[in-house]
């Protein structure tokens, strides 16, 4: 079975453009090429375009997608670094997390400036944020 880009988009919720460039960056072979000069792709590019549009869904980076591949084209390999990998990704939301935590509570504190409606000039949101008090 072959299909042609906009099938593969389709099948899998990527972009046309997310799949040329996720073959320009080399995390997808480069597929076979029909008569006419289409790209035409095979179960091997659905399977590996699921697992790479998993792994973004996890917002995990190309460097990390690229290691995680090499494991799964690779299955006798010991996973431990997969593991590592994880783990790595999990305190880095972790922090973020806290830094969203952060910014809510510094938002919260920003929008307690004003509490009703008034013309912007005395506005203490607006106030806060020309004179960097917010920060304080």
């Amino acid at each position: 079975m072959t299909i042609k880009i906009g099938e593969l988009a389709k099948c899998t919720g990527a972009t046309v453009e997310t799949i040329r460039y996720y073959e320009k960056e080399g995390l997808l072979p480069e597929p076979s090429r029909s008569a006419g000069n289409y790209r035409l792709y095979n179960e091997e590019h659905i399977e590996r375009l699921q697992f790479i549009l998993h792994c973004r869904t996890l917002d995990m980076a190309l460097d990390e997608v690229r290691i995680l591949l090499e494991y799964w084209e690779e299955p006798d390999k010991d996973c431990g670094d997969v593991s590592s990998l994880l783990d790595e990704q999990i305190h880095a939301v972790e922090i973020r997390m806290e830094e969203l935590m952060y910014l809510k509570q510094h938002l919260t504190v920003l929008r307690q400036k004003c509490a009703s409606s008034a013309p912007a000039v005395s506005c203490g949101i607006l106030k806060a944020l020309a004179d960097n008090s917010c920060h304080k």
